[in-house]
């Protein structure tokens, strides 16, 4: 059976994970807009590819990627 500790970490460990899904979920869903825009637009360079591309807030996907890493070491445990 497990510790009521151990069991408040696990809690907290999927609630951080389920955050990040979200994170990583609003990230995606924009990228995916900015490419459906960027696809209906008649030409496209690699400038403004390159804009669309630096609206990703690299910070929010890093901290989701590093929660998602966190909770399958837990999981492992």
């Amino acid at each position: 059976m497990m510790e009521p500790n151990q069991h408040q970490q696990r809690r907290a460990a999927n609630q951080d994970f389920e955050e990040s899904l979200n994170q990583l979920g609003g990230i995606l869903h924009e990228e995916n807009l900015a490419e459906n825009e960027a696809t209906q637009a008649e030409e496209i360079t690699d400038a403004d590819l390159a804009d669309e591309l630096t609206d990703i807030d690299l910070a929010a996907f890093e901290d989701a990627v590093a929660d998602i890493e966190q909770y399958l070491e837990e999981n492992a445990k």
